[in-house]
């Protein structure tokens, strides 16, 4: 009797623990179930809207090729261009909050704003000068027995505005070569066309240009390179900026920052490869080349010659921004000089690539 009665109590305990892991199980898939719905949560993030202030440029294209790919949408970004005609306004509406994202030049009426409280914060390469790819250079009429910088000392040289990047080029590399912006004079006029103009008149001894206008004044036969800015000086002409309300929200600007590199490296894989000393198509170059044209309304084969230069992963020349403040203060082009932490931010960018 007491043999049969242990039995059923074994028996009965085994049945219990049986119920016990079958619930253990039920309970533990819920717990998965949660976990995954909670994943699922986590990958689709809350939808945020960001207003990019930006010019019809070249120099624009990573943001061309992420509206254009739906890079944004795969972020959860509802992304809004905004068109403007002159860098300076775009740095006005960033700062303001106007806009979220400024894509433009960087120049000593922007440091100036910074000098006198206004808030921003660059991120991101926008496009620099580099040594070994044609962006910015010296030129002079055809004709001119200039053939290096020390003669352009009481030289006449062309420029865009006082306080321009241009303007900046120009002071940097005549210092390199011994001379300065006193020892030339700097004549503004206003606009690349103007410059053009001016050099085929022969109003001024040399000026500045960008390309494609290199090539088209080199392929009419009016004027020749003396030097390439970017084997000269190592410069950060543009940037990314970002409202200090977007960088304040630090998980929305760093996936804006992981599209926005996403795209750099789309647009340097593309169209800034290397073999040996030539840059080469890339697998996407043509597709690329269709949308710069189409977002600047641009003839493509005008585009292929003046793509510019940025890091792949689209990050900031950060202490070249520094040289330009203290360069600027000490030709009084900005009211005063300041530390230029106060407004770059390349940790954001360097989480965004990280994730």
């Amino acid at each position: 009797m007491l043999r049969k009665n242990i039995l059923g109590l074994v028996m009965a305990m085994a049945v219990v623990l049986v119920l016990t892991a079958c619930g253990g199980n039920k309970n533990s898939e819920g717990s998965q179930n949660n976990d995954g719905a909670n994943a699922n949560k986590e990958e689709s993030p809350e939808k945020v809207s960001i207003d990019i202030g930006m010019l019809k440029l070249t120099s624009s294209a990573p943001l061309f090729i992420a509206l254009e790919k739906g890079f944004f949408e795969e972020e959860g970004i509802d992304a809004k261009a905004t068109w403007f005609e002159a860098a300076q306004p775009i740095a006005v509406a960033t700062a303001s909050g106007d806009v979220d994202v400024g894509a433009t030049g960087i120049t000593a009426s922007l440091y100036n704003m910074v000098a006198s409280g206004e808030k921003l914060v660059i991120v991101a390469d926008k496009g620099r000068e580099q040594a070994g790819y044609s962006s910015t250079a010296f030129l002079v009429p055809n004709d001119s027995d200039i053939e290096k910088i020390e003669q352009l000392k009481g030289k006449k040289i062309g420029i865009t505005q006082t306080g321009s990047t241009y303007h900046y080029m120009s002071g940097r590399v005549l210092e390199k070569h011994g001379l300065s912006t006193k020892d030339v004079e700097l004549v503004p006029l206003n606009s690349i066309p103007g410059l053009m103009e001016a050099l085929k008149s022969k109003q001024v001894d040399a000026v500045l240009l960008n390309e494609p206008n290199i090539s088209i004044v080199e392929e009419e036969g009016y004027g020749k390179q003396i030097v390439q800015i970017g084997d000269e000086i190592e410069y950060q002409t543009s940037g990314i900026f970002l409202s200090k309300k977007l960088a304040d929200n630090e998980e929305a600007a760093k996936r804006f920052l992981k599209v926005y590199a996403k795209a750099t490296q789309y647009y340097y894989d593309a169209v800034l490869t290397k073999e040996g000393d030539k840059i080469v198509p890339g697998e996407n170059y043509d597709e690329v080349i269709e949308i710069i044209a189409k977002y600047t309304d641009q003839e493509p084969d005008l585009i292929k010659k003046g793509l510019p230069y940025m890091d792949r992963d689209g990050k900031l020349l950060a202490d070249d921004i520094q040289t330009q403040v203290d360069w600027y203060a000490k030709e009084k082009l900005i009211d005063k000089s300041f530390d230029a932490s106060e407004i770059v931010n390349t940790e954001l960018l360097d989480e965004a690539l990280k994730e």
